[in-house]
């Protein structure tokens, strides 16, 4: 969907308008569904709101926890705070609400669920999704060439390890 309205900040250009009308003209091709790289991500399932969540689906921990796992998510969009990705592919059904009580700080390679997304904190801050599980995954370093671990169209398997 493309908004009705947008602002572009444009730097060093000559004439804007003609670059305006320029920009309006360009036709983007949609990105195909399932064409990113895949990412597999080493999750341990200890979250404190797994129990909450598996409950929600009417399922086992066991259950809720290989049904995650076996999701091919992919990364919609990155937003929050830098290298956060927001992962679709729970599917109807599987949404989770927001807490009702935010907390205060939620940790760096936290896994969590809020709505339809499945997201991973890239460093401690505050939140209200559901944390499900961690992982190690450095999910921004600023040294690293990208920097984000994940962009949009890249796909993610999270891979269920013991704690």
């Amino acid at each position: 969907m493309v908004p009705a309205a947008c602002t572009l900040l444009l730097d060093g250009i000559d004439d804007p308008a003609a670059a305006e009308c320029d920009i309006r003209s360009w036709a983007l091709p949609p990105v195909p569904a399932g064409t990113g790289p895949v990412t597999e991500i080493r999750c341990r399932y200890d979250g404190p709101d797994l129990p909450a969540v598996a409950e929600q689906w009417g399922l086992p921990v066991t259950e809720a926890v290989r049904i995650h796992s076996s999701i091919e998510h992919e990364v919609a969009f990155c937003g929050f705070a830098p290298g956060f990705p927001y992962l679709t592919g729970i599917g109807a059904g599987r949404e989770v609400p927001r807490r009702n009580s935010p907390r205060t700080s939620i940790p760096a390679g936290s896994v969590a669920l809020g709505g339809e997304y499945t997201g991973i904190y890239p460093r401690a801050s505050p939140g209200g999704w559901q944390v499900i599980g961690h992982t190690d995954a450095v999910m921004w370093d600023a040294a690293r060439d990208p920097a984000a671990l994940l962009t949009a169209g890249d796909r993610v398997r999270f891979v269920a390890v013991t704690p």
